[in-house]
């Protein structure tokens, strides 16, 4: 490079930027190429379980409770062929970081920890998860897909290659895995150490502003509404914060955003640091010790974090993201439809 005369390294510079977006080009085309694929190795029954138009009034109706409390549509893990199974698993794991990913898998593993401990087959099933597809992937430049069961809820809406990723939501039940084999293991534990680190640390003036109720906040507030709006700003503002919490608070924030592929979480958090460090706020309820009922939330101006973890004596975690004017790909949805009319 160094040896390069200046008109040769401006030619360089096209190249690589030419071959950066015929790779991202690529990329894009990949995922939507895999979920044709993964459509395509449905038979006929499938599809017409799967497959609903885009704006099926089922595509905004989510719930992390398990199938048997909440019916969903489409087809289950179970009615899946080994082929076809993996074909979806294929499908997550590109639209996810390796992160999130495992965090999906181990989440469906844990039915099998419930069964153990809880003896009920019925309740806790791992085939339980449901896949749904509205539009079609092959085709339409709008479409969205959905992957979802007992404390897992993935929307993924793609616009002409955008992908949204929102709402996302987490559970793990247990939270610390009590005997057996993976006896301590926990699925969700960057994000409830954080949280407790960050509260733990800080003095005892910013915990008075930190902390909006000492009794625990029994369940996420925002629960499975379809629409959710900027809550009452509450606790304390980032800014308030040492450099060594604020960098925790962020370590947090990013811990949720490692869910995504990382150049999604890096544009996100890029965004965030430019445009709404002022506006970003963390509050608390409850316990401030890992094994007592414990609740947080993180708000900005474009997003709210969740989490709690109240269930079976602080040992049952909830969690979930959601931006105010991204959930179910409305912003991207909005911006496709004011450039093409």
């Amino acid at each position: 490079m160094n040896r390069l005369k200046y008109k040769n390294i401006k030619k360089f510079i096209f190249g690589a930027g030419l071959i950066s977006l015929v790779l991202l080009l690529a990329v894009q085309v990949n995922k939507k190429d895999s979920a044709t694929v993964f459509v395509e190795s449905l038979n006929t029954a499938q599809k017409e379980k799967m497959i609903k138009p885009f704006d099926h009034e089922s595509k905004e109706n989510w719930h992390f409770l398990p199938s048997v409390l909440w019916p969903r549509q489409g087809v289950e893990l179970r009615d899946l062929t080994a082929a076809q199974r993996n074909l979806l698993f294929e499908l997550l794991q590109e639209n996810l970081s390796q992160v999130g990913y495992n965090k999906v898998l181990k989440i469906i593993d844990l039915e099998n920890v419930l069964i153990e401990i809880k003896s009920n087959v019925y309740m806790r099933d791992p085939e339980n998860y449901n896949v749904n597809f509205y539009g079609d992937p092959g085709k339409d430049d709008v479409w969205a897909w959905t992957f979802e069961g007992h404390h897992i809820s993935l929307n993924f809406t793609n616009v002409r290659g955008k992908v949204s990723m929102a709402p996302r939501f987490y559970g793990a039940s247990p939270a610390i895995i009590p005997s057996g084999s993976r006896k301590g293991e926990r699925t969700l534990a960057m994000e409830e150490d954080l949280g407790l680190q960050l509260i733990q640390e800080m003095t005892a003036g910013q915990k008075e502003i930190a902390i909006i109720q000492h009794e625990v906040i029994a369940d996420i507030v925002t629960s499975n509404k379809p629409k959710v709006d900027p809550l009452e700003p509450a606790g304390i503002q980032l800014k308030a914060l040492s450099k060594s919490l604020q960098k925790t608070l962020l370590l947090l924030i990013d811990t949720y955003l490692s869910n995504m592929p990382e150049d999604q979480a890096a544009k996100r958090m890029k965004q965030l640091k430019k445009e709404e460090l002022e506006e970003i706020y963390f509050a608390w309820a409850g316990a401030t010790e890992l094994t007592k009922g414990h609740y947080y939330r993180v708000q900005g101006k474009t997003f709210l974090i969740e989490f709690d973890n109240v269930q079976n004596d602080a040992n049952h975690i909830h969690t979930v993201w959601r931006d105010f004017d991204g959930d179910f790909g409305r912003d991207l949805i909005k911006e496709h439809y004011h450039t093409s009319h």
